[in-house]
């Protein structure tokens, strides 16, 4: 028998939502500046711009607009990266 070996294999507790949060239009419109710090925090509602679930709970900071997506900053081990998140998986850190 085999296995799957999709994007989302392994993630059913990680991207699991709570049943009574509903995805709002401020979130969907959501605004960011760039050199603002983010936390990338996965809506397994909304498919489109998802980052891999590896850099869930990830902080970094906003580098670029591109299209409706930000292209984000991250530090992954020793190296950094860059990410095209859509602003739904997006989460402003309060300082």
């Amino acid at each position: 028998m085999t296995r799957s070996a999709g994007i989302r294999r392994k993630t059913r507790s990680l991207l699991k939502k709570d049943r009574r949060s509903k995805l709002t239009l401020t979130r969907l419109m959501k605004k960011l500046k760039i050199d603002e710090k983010v936390v990338i925090k996965i809506n397994s509602s909304v498919q489109k711009g998802m980052p891999h679930p590896r850099f869930q709970g990830k902080s970094g900071v906003v580098a670029n607009k591109k299209g409706r997506s930000y292209v984000v900053k991250i530090k992954d081990g020793g190296k950094e990266k860059t990410l095209n998140v859509h602003p739904t998986h997006l989460k402003r850190v309060e300082e």
